[in-house]
């Protein structure tokens, strides 16, 4: 890259107390902030030269970080002009940390405190230094650029909140503020764990300080906290499912429009870019026309979690509906002809497994899921042509397969997965935020819809099932 020159400083002599010691860092400093600025200004008071790596937009992606929106000139001029940086290097391919450190006779190396243990084995070749995170950081962004960054709030301290955090910090341009729960030391709990700036149950102090919200509350209270959320003029990002009734989430969505925020509903799949790239072969022509979709997401779930104790909104479909139910209107459309549950039941009324199986106009489809009865975790696809299958878990879609009638003849696809998963979702939650509208195809608000739909029609005859039990 022939427009990217290092910044080199002339190495001042050692001193007579010893040789010169000299620390390294590395970060994509992308919006470059005041958080990154002070993390510059602590790493060079920890030696006398300073050596700064900045990783390519390329590496970037590889490692799983999404959204770079500066150039890789302008990050590298940001760092430089903070007056810190002795030497400003490019980071590129995976391992260079190791060579850097040997070849530049690093003694430190140096990063933010959020990835703590990361890069505990580099501690065979120099002191490693975990620099506390820069709190309070959001006031004193730099708001003048087209892109600022999104200071998000979760609302939830439970399981997926837990995951929400560590990849939310592989997407630039956003950034975790803050956590509410009615539970005061619950919030308190989880922002200390992961030093964030607010952790409350204030929901009018929480929702001043942030630009944007991630629901992951229990299910029932999804809509209300949505409706809360956009009252306020924030945007939603909320957990599956995003109400229980197709009513619901019409409103929801149309209080989302009349806002002009965004409203996602928070289902990793569409997302991934594995699943886009199964639905596009899909409906390319290659199986022919489809005829038949099975989908298949089971786990087995300890007594006394919520999915068991809920009679009302507890159990296998609502839980993992949502995913098996994606593909099917992903393919077929959202207008079924027919819908027949078929649920085991637990005492208590809530489904440990239940098979929901529709007839559309152009074929038919089969979702089965389970908390107390495991099966297949499998999506097959069957076409005129042939089939295509992707193996357990295909909803975090990192292979599947093009199969025919030769069965010498099969395609194999594999697609890059990074983490969790849930990055995909806040990458293209930040992009729509900031005006790309061009991701939204991927979660239809009229799927969203529909899939509120079948929550309200299986809980209404999971409900009369169970009154004409007892």
């Amino acid at each position: 890259m022939n427009d990217i020159q290092t910044n080199h400083i002339a190495e001042p002599a050692p001193s007579k107390k010893g040789p010169l010691k000299k620390v390294i860092t590395y970060g994509s400093f992308d919006l470059f902030h005041e958080g990154h600025y002070r993390l510059l200004e602590r790493a060079k008071a920890l030696g006398d030269y300073l050596i700064v790596g900045v990783t390519t937009e390329q590496y970037d992606e590889s490692r799983g970080k999404l959204n770079i929106v500066d150039s890789l000139a302008d990050r590298i001029e940001h760092v430089r002009n903070t007056g810190f940086a002795d030497e400003i290097i490019v980071e590129d391919h995976v391992g260079q940390k190791v060579e850097d450190i040997q070849k530049y006779n690093v003694s430190i190396f140096a990063v933010g405190s959020d990835w703590e243990g990361k890069f505990d084995y580099l501690q065979d070749y120099c002191q490693v230094v975990y620099l506390e995170r820069t709190k309070n950081v959001s006031s004193t962004l730099m708001r003048l650029k087209k892109t600022p960054i999104i200071r998000i709030g979760i609302i939830g301290t439970g399981r997926i909140a837990q995951r929400f955090v560590p990849e939310a910090k592989y997407v630039s341009g956003v950034t975790v503020q803050g956590v509410y729960n009615p539970n005061g030391q619950h919030a308190m709990d989880f922002a200390d764990h992961f030093s964030l700036e607010i952790g409350t149950d204030n929901i009018q102090q929480f929702f001043d300080e942030v630009d944007a919200v991630y629901i992951a509350s229990p299910h029932q209270t999804h809509a209300d906290y949505v409706r809360q959320a956009l009252a306020h003029g924030k945007h939603v990002l909320c957990e599956k499912p995003l109400a229980f009734s197709a009513a619901e989430a019409r409103e929801l969505y149309a209080m989302a429009h009349d806002a002009n925020r965004i409203l996602m509903e928070a289902i990793k799949t569409a997302y991934c870019p594995g699943f886009a790239q199964l639905i596009g072969v899909a409906r390319s022509g290659m199986i022919g026309s489809i005829r038949d979709v099975e989908a298949a997401f089971s786990r087995l779930t300890p007594q006394g979690l919520r999915e068991w104790n809920d009679a009302t909104y507890g159990g296998a479909f609502t839980e993992f509906g949502s995913y098996t139910l994606l593909p099917v209107f992903k393919l077929f459309g959202t207008e079924y002809e027919s819908l027949r549950f078929d649920s085991i039941l637990a005492p208590n009324g809530v489904d440990s497994y239940t098979k929901a199986s529709f007839r559309f106009s152009r074929g038919l489809a089969t979702t089965k899921t389970g908390i107390g009865v495991k099966t297949e975790g499998q999506l097959v696809i069957a076409g005129t042509n042939g089939y295509i299958l992707a193996k357990s878990p295909w909803w975090l879609t990192r292979s599947f397969e093009v199969r025919y009638e030769d069965p010498n003849r099969k395609d194999e696809h594999y697609v890059n997965f990074l983490g969790d998963g849930l990055r995909y979702e806040i990458s293209d939650f930040a992009y729509q935020i900031a005006g790309y509208q061009g991701r939204a195809f991927k979660l239809l608000e009229s799927e969203s819809v529909a899939m509120a739909g079948v929550l309200e029609r299986f809980i209404k005859e999971r409900q009369e099932r169970t009154a004409h039990k007892f």
